[in-house]
């Protein structure tokens, strides 16, 4: 179960072409998003999994988590401070 609302859930170009084109790829962005939903943060260092854990306590910061799998591209999630949307993205479209 989540431990927050993702709202509206959203990607950007890039990752939507790699989900079309890859189903690894997809299966993973899947996984990512699940485990952000569930406070499993990814790759993030001890400062930055805190600061997350304060957000969800605290209810008005943005949450942010990273994901890596061998042989595919890096991922990173972001919540809205509201909660109103979720977007997954590659770091260079940030």
């Amino acid at each position: 179960m989540a431990k927050f609302s993702l709202g509206r859930l959203l990607m950007t170009k890039g990752v939507n072409d790699t989900v079309a084109q890859n189903t690894a790829f997809a299966k993973f962005a899947l996984d990512s998003l699940r485990r952000h939903a569930n406070g499993d943060w990814g790759d993030m260092c001890a400062e930055d999994k805190q600061e997350n854990e304060l957000a969800l306590q605290e209810g008005y910061l943005r949450l942010f988590s990273a994901y890596q799998r061998g042989g595919l591209p890096k991922i990173w999630i972001i919540t809205e401070a509201d909660r109103s949307a979720t977007t997954t993205l590659f770091p260079e479209d940030y």
